[in-house]
């Protein structure tokens, strides 16, 4: 099934991502039947987050929270490499990619225009793949 994103959400994504520069940012995406909902913004407290990002904890239970109270399910998770114009998992997002069944939404910042990626990783097997997605208009709920 391929993921709806409106592209309001991109644009949420985007500014999280511009806005965390030099650090990489990260965050949740939630919603239903593979078309997103909410975005969910999360604090980097990675030790090095120029080059890698974890989420606080208690951002994340609280989304998590979130998104159970609104009916939504986990879609996605996102982050950026802001030294990328063509971003790809690194090791370390495939050895920490610990949601099988979510996309991971990748923004690059090296570029002109960012660029947003989506990939299926898979830590269990070390691999990753490339997924489409599609962007719709608006913000109809």
């Amino acid at each position: 099934m391929v993921t709806s994103l409106k592209q309001t959400h991109i644009d949420e994504i985007l500014r999280h991502a511009r806005e965390a520069v030099p650090y990489e940012c990260c965050g949740l995406i939630g919603g239903h039947d593979a078309r997103t909902q909410t975005v969910y913004p999360l604090r980097n407290i990675a030790t090095d987050p120029l080059v890698t990002y974890e989420a606080a904890p208690e951002d994340l239970f609280a989304a998590q929270r979130l998104m159970r109270e609104r009916g939504e399910q986990l879609l996605a998770i996102y982050h950026s490499h802001p030294r990328s114009h063509d971003p790809r998992p690194s090791e370390t997002d495939v050895r920490l990619a610990y949601y099988p069944s979510a996309v991971y939404f990748i923004v690059g910042l090296a570029g002109e225009e960012p660029r947003l990626r989506a990939f299926h990783i898979s830590e269990r097997e070390g691999r990753w793949e490339l997924v489409e997605f599609e962007v719709i208009a608006g913000d109809d709920r």
